[in-house]
């Protein structure tokens, strides 16, 4: 592809973007690979990062251009309570879904010898875990060990979220850890963890090695689950905004790329495997991609992401607040913030939608959406004429005010 040329020159020909070792950092591999990038006149080298806090770390320190991020991770990082206070911004959500909770082969079969109900469903699951949990406190048995990826990231909320809703108080009824994405299997099957709640491909490989089972996706606990973001410093997006816009133009068309068909999802697995960026088999990778387009708008396999469609890129305010919301529920966050004006300070639906006039994309109107009210397909008005959205259902049938 050659450069853009009906665009402004960006001021940096030259970014490091940051990124984990995850599915879903399939846009921004997609965009170097097949040339998005290139096109919007930018030589971009992705440097793959060990954890979360690592990836934090470098984006601080000015080492990173702008990352691959917990959607959590511009707000925290703006407040200072995560490493050193450094302004943050998004204005891009790389996917929806990708996260899945996997237990230990020898928890799943205490869940199914003392569940009353069919292990099909994440109410069903999470009430048959608190059965085990209330039968090894009578054996005086010590607490389960569970584990998810980083303090301030949505598999931290969402498996609480899905804690809570079976009965199991997720402060006294478990011991709960971080550990880093590429060491969860490993944890598994040392004996380290009974269970854990990561991004794809960790659940299909331990599933597929034997040594776990896969209970529940993002989806399943929310439909409509943001995941992970791209983020820049905040000085980095006023220094260099045309270098921003041509990033995000550049993400856009990749995540389109990869939501357009089933080969393009092969092709992304291929990409993330053999060009170094996974130390996972292909075929793994693709397991987990696969279920991406066949989700057709419902909630798919666990592990199941989306993209673009359903407005997956654009930064909800209200995608935000929930999850600030259940920071604050677990005492996570002071209750006496302005919220209001962090998460303005930090979601920049703004940039979006220049981005995506820029290259003819319909961006929603407004700003937050009512989060848990839609079990089937809906739609809503956008710039360019109405977006077609997907199902947002909470498991237990709560609804998040815009």
């Amino acid at each position: 592809m050659s450069a853009t040329r009906e665009f402004p020159a960006p001021e940096l020909a030259r970014l490091t973007l940051g990124m984990l070792p995850l599915n879903d950092a399939a846009p921004l591999v997609v965009a170097v690979e097949e040339g998005f990038f290139a096109a919007e006149g930018l030589e971009v080298s992705l440097s793959v990062e060990s954890s979360w806090a690592g990836l934090r770390d470098a984006m601080q320190l000015g080492l990173l251009d702008g990352a691959q991020m917990l959607a959590l991770m511009p707000l925290s990082s703006t407040l200072g309570i995560d490493g050193r206070r450094t302004p943050m911004l998004s204005a891009l959500t790389l996917n929806l879904g990708g996260n899945a909770i996997t237990v230990s082969q020898a928890l799943h079969a205490q869940m199914q010898a003392l569940g009353d109900e069919a292990l099909t469903e994440p109410l069903g699951q999470a009430r048959a875990l608190k059965r085990v949990i209330e039968q090894r406190r009578l054996a005086g048995e010590p607490p389960l060990r569970f584990a998810n990826v980083y303090p301030f990231s949505s598999h931290r909320y969402l498996l609480r979220y899905w804690l809570a809703a079976g009965g199991i108080d997720p402060e006294r009824d478990l011991e709960l850890r971080v550990v880093p994405p590429p060491l969860m299997v490993s944890q598994l099957e040392a004996g380290g963890l009974d269970g854990y709640c990561v991004g794809e491909p960790w659940n299909r490989l331990a599933q597929g090695r034997g040594l776990g089972h896969v209970l529940c996706g993002s989806f399943d606990i929310w439909g409509a689950s943001q995941e992970k973001v791209f983020g820049v410093r905040e000085a980095w997006a006023e220094r260099y905004p045309d270098t921003h816009r041509a990033v995000l133009r550049g993400l856009l068309r990749a995540c389109a790329w990869l939501d357009r068909s089933a080969a393009n999802r092969q092709r992304a697995a291929h990409l993330l495997c053999v060009g170094g960026y996974l130390d996972v088999a292909p075929q793994v990778v693709e397991q987990g991609l696969r279920h991406l387009a066949d989700a057709r708008g419902e909630k798919g396999a666990p592990g199941a992401t989306l993209f673009q469609r359903h407005a997956t890129n654009f930064p909800w305010y209200s995608h935000t607040r929930w999850y600030a919301n259940q920071m604050q529920r677990w005492g996570h966050l002071p209750g006496d913030l302005d919220l209001e004006a962090l998460i303005a300070r930090c979601v920049r639906p703004d940039l979006y939608r220049q981005a995506a006039a820029d290259i003819g994309l319909s961006s929603p109107l407004d700003d937050s959406k009512t989060e848990g009210a839609h079990d089937r397909e809906w739609s809503l008005p956008g710039t360019r004429g109405g977006i077609d959205m997907g199902p947002d259902r909470f498991l237990d049938g709560g609804v998040f005010g815009a």
